[in-house]
């Protein structure tokens, strides 16, 4: 048995194997090589993918600017559109958008204000209970316009409210600073 050992010890061990793994049959295998043959790397795509970047913290919300205007042009001008019709509403700041597009007027933000509730609610005669007569849903949009010439401004309001539809209540004003 000392012999065989002995023997074992004295052979010549192959590159890929190490003397130890080559010393009997108490470590039958010490690693593989499977890593150093052409296919170790079958299913693995992760280096395909590009690296992710960490995620940052987010940073605060930062004001936009308020463009205040010149002698000569307003500033941000908000075009206001409310209407119980959700339609009517939609198509109409539609339009809008459009007009100023074709005018060259700069649109700066087009949004749609949360829709408002209000319960009408009537008081029966002789009596102290109010019962629920309608729902009313308000609808608005809000078209921001920026640059538009002092020249021009009346113009351009003048088309909008002679294609202004029954029931859409139009409001134009310059943004100012929230005091």
């Amino acid at each position: 048995m000392l012999l065989k050992q002995v023997f074992a010890l004295s052979r010549a061990a192959t590159p890929r194997e190490s003397r130890l793994c080559a010393a009997g049959g108490a470590l039958v295998s010490c690693h593989r090589q499977y890593r150093s043959r052409p296919t170790h790397g079958i299913g693995k795509y992760k280096h395909l993918l590009p690296k992710e970047v960490p995620k940052r913290k987010k940073d605060k919300v930062q004001m936009k600017e308020i463009n205040v205007g010149t002698e000569h042009e307003y500033g941000d001008v908000n075009i206001q559109m409310t209407s119980y019709d959700m339609c009517l509403v939609e198509h109409f700041a539609q339009y809008v958008h459009k007009l100023c597009n074709q005018f060259s007027v700069r649109v700066s933000e087009s949004y749609a204000m949360p829709t408002k509730t209000n319960e009408v609610l009537f008081l029966e005669e002789r009596g102290s209970k109010m019962q629920l007569d309608a729902v009313l849903t308000t609808h608005q949009r809000v078209i921001q316009v920026s640059g538009l010439s002092s020249t021009f401004a009346p113009i351009l309001l003048e088309i909008i409210q002679s294609n202004q539809p029954e029931g859409v209540h139009l409001l134009v004003k310059e943004v100012g600073f929230i005091c």
